[in-house]
């Protein structure tokens, strides 16, 4: 009986979806037959799409910050600044995009400034040239000014492929002596106009590897927390900086007291490298840090410090960071600063 009525069942059941599918099946021929096919309506082909495209984008090479198309095109700007307590603040340094920080003379440091993606009208005190410039300012191009040198330094310079602005045999008429200073420390220079003048000098090529933002760059995702990086050239010179969780930036002290620019702001910087470097006493008193090998080194960005190996193979090539496991590493977009520490009479200390 069970077999039966279940045999039973789906007899019925079959016949009901039979009668269920039929009316519909007669219902779709006569729709098919008897109605127009249907067409777009004049609203539908009026419609516009609302998607607006992202708005195309470069990358400054010596900040990684993104621009508008056509932003980058004209040349960098590296300048030998002095940092003698004399020439403090100096000018322009706030808006740079990357410094040098290095040995000269008498335990005291300069700089090589480098201006590309924001060119100050007026920068200085410049001063003059060192035998390790060569090599710092050759990757990037460009043009550099300085205030003058020793004539085999000058020779060096003035060997590689960039456009030199000597103060002391000036032919472009943008040097000049400020009354704001005593000379030495009083050069200046119109940087945005030397900068106009050779626009049709190639942009810098990018010099480091960057990331998209401060969180995905290699020191804030592998580093340790890290607040101050001192770093001692001498002891006339041990500069430092310490990590500003609110604006989310590097400040710098120098001996002890804040760096602070020509508007009274203490100067900051997104990213700091610490370089380990050999001097080369070749030339006597003029210390020449040695930039063409290898060395160890410290990557600081977003409160975090990553230990690094820098390499240079040649005088036109950029530094390369990598960090202990042979990875690139890739800074934050913003502005650099790099002090080239020597090995053998100074020191680099963290502080968590």
């Amino acid at each position: 009986m069970s077999a039966y009525r279940t045999s039973d069942r789906r007899r019925s059941t079959a016949r009901l979806i039979g009668a269920v599918l039929l009316p519909c099946a007669l219902l779709l021929s006569a729709c098919s037959t008897d109605r127009p096919a249907p067409t777009a309506s004049p609203r539908a082909s009026q419609a516009e799409s609302t998607y607006t495209p992202p708005i195309a984008t470069e990358r400054f090479p010596l900040r990684g910050t993104g621009v508008p198309p056509g932003s980058l095109a004209h040349p960098s700007l590296a300048v030998k600044i002095d940092d003698h307590e004399a020439a403090r603040p100096q000018f322009g340094l706030e808006r740079t995009d990357l410094v040098f920080e290095e040995l000269v003379e008498g335990g005291l440091t300069r700089y090589v400034a480098v201006w590309h993606s924001d060119i100050p009208d007026v920068v200085g005190p410049v001063r003059s040239i060192r035998p390790m410039d060569p090599d710092v300012i050759a990757p990037l191009g460009g043009i550099v000014a300085y205030s003058g040198g020793q004539q085999q330094f000058v020779d060096m310079m003035t060997a590689t492929s960039v456009v030199n602005a000597a103060f002391d045999s000036d032919e472009t008429g943008l040097f000049s002596r400020t009354d704001e200073r005593e000379a030495p420390h009083n050069v200046v220079l119109r940087a945005k106009a030397l900068v106009d003048r050779n626009g049709a000098v190639p942009a810098p090529p990018q010099q480091f590897a960057y990331a998209a933002t401060v969180p995905e760059s290699s020191a804030a995702v592998d580093g340790i927390p890290v607040t101050t990086i001192s770093s001692r050239f001498s002891d006339s010179r041990w500069p430092d900086w310490t990590w500003d969780a609110a604006s989310g930036v590097y400040l710098r002290r120098q001996e002890g007291a804040p760096d602070l620019d020509a508007g009274g702001v203490q100067l900051r910087s997104t990213n700091v490298l610490a370089l380990r470097v050999a001097i080369d006493d070749t030339y006597l008193h003029v210390p020449k840090t040695t930039m063409i090998g290898s060395g160890e080194a410290w990557v600081s960005t977003g409160g975090k410090t990553l230990h690094a190996l820098w390499t240079k193979a040649a005088q036109d090539a950029p530094i390369h960071l990598t960090d202990d496991n042979a990875v690139t590493i890739r800074l934050a977009p913003g502005n650099t600063w790099i002090e080239l520490v020597p090995v053998d009479r100074g020191s680099v200390i963290l502080v968590p």
